[in-house]
């Protein structure tokens, strides 16, 4: 691990202007580390410990938990500070009554010693683990030096995505809260330099395209401080396949929200994680499933739609197989599921 300045932020105001500046100072802020803010600091630290991150300068924000942290259920609506634990969310009752995907997407994720560590914020900001990209012994990863090639395109890459993929990167986001909170049209609230903005959850993460260094929407020293859902969705279920059942990321995984009334799907949410190189909506599989009688040549349908611009390659096309089985059999445990 290199050398790095610690800044301890006792206030909002503190940890963005701490982060500006180091920003402004940067070349290049958009995609030079010149600082990182640290809460739960279980993906950020092992990042450092690899030299994959090299920040100059670290800005603590546990000292933020106090107004950032909260757990808000309301009568039709959701708010999670952005430095809740993972572990407090997925225990909380009322969640696991009325939003069941999200409190599955975090149990599911990692070890309880990590959930209890973690925060929302991070998580959803937590880099791919592509070994190309974690291995600083191979040079060409576009991620870490942009314009130096991919080696996963001709490498292993059974653990790479199918979807949203460049001819510059494949590498797949790793995270599983990220699909509950695409899959409910969730909204994110940033605190930077002019104060606080919201935007959907679905316009915080980019594609690679032609710059996959540069992974999210955030500006230069904005922060994360919440996120909010609009109505309840007690009939969602998070299905994650793995190569095993404890402490592994996903090879395909499915958050799956429905409104169903008497036997007709009246809305659908499709959040495909695992397969993706970010959160990854299936807008054109849900569309299949509204108005429509539930059964197990719908269930095919919509899988197959949820993969139709899949891109598999050497390793990892059995994905689109799997990714589709992992859709029906979430969709059929939604529809069956007792609320």
């Amino acid at each position: 691990m290199r050398p790095f300045s610690y800044q301890r932020a006792t206030d909002p105001d503190m940890a963005v202007q701490a982060l500006s500046a180091a920003a402004a100072a940067a070349s290049n802020p958009l995609t030079q580390a010149t600082a990182q803010p640290l809460a739960g600091g279980t993906t950020l630290i092992d990042l450092m410990k690899l030299d994959v991150m090299r920040p100059a300068a670290i800005v603590d924000i546990n000292p933020l938990a106090h107004a950032w942290s909260a757990i808000e259920p309301g009568s039709d609506s959701l708010r999670l500070g952005a430095l809740a634990k993972m572990s407090d969310v997925a225990a909380h009752a009322e969640i696991q009554r009325n939003y069941p995907v999200i409190a599955s997407s975090l149990k599911l994720a990692a070890s309880a010693q990590l959930r209890n560590m973690a925060t929302l914020g991070g998580n959803v900001m937590q880099r791919t683990r592509c070994s190309y990209f974690r291995d600083v012994s191979y040079e060409n990863c576009n991620k870490r030096n942009p314009g130096s090639g991919c080696a996963a395109m001709d490498g292993v890459n059974r653990m790479h995505a199918v979807l949203g993929t460049s001819d510059q990167c494949i590498a797949t986001y790793p995270g599983d809260f990220a699909q509950a909170l695409i899959a409910l049209d969730a909204v994110v609230e940033i605190t930077g330099r002019a104060g606080t903005r919201t935007m959907p959850f679905a316009e915080l993460h980019k594609a690679p395209g032609n710059s996959p260094d540069i992974e999210t929407t955030l500006q230069p020293g904005e922060l994360i401080s919440a996120f909010s859902i609009r109505g309840r969705w007690p009939r969602s279920v998070y299905l994650k396949a793995r190569d095993r059942q404890s402490y592994e990321f996903a090879l395909s995984s499915a958050a799956i929200a429905l409104d169903v009334q008497e036997g007709t799907i009246r809305d659908a949410r499709v959040g495909l994680g695992g397969v993706a190189t970010m959160p990854w909506r299936a807008r054109e599989a849900e569309a299949l499933l509204k108005g429509q009688k539930f059964d197990e040549a719908l269930a095919q349908r919509v899988a197959d739609a949820a993969f139709a611009d899949a891109r598999g390659r050497r390793h990892n096309s059995f994905k689109i197989a799997l990714g589709k089985r992992v859709v029906a059999r979430a969709l059929q445990q939604a529809v069956t599921m007792e609320i």
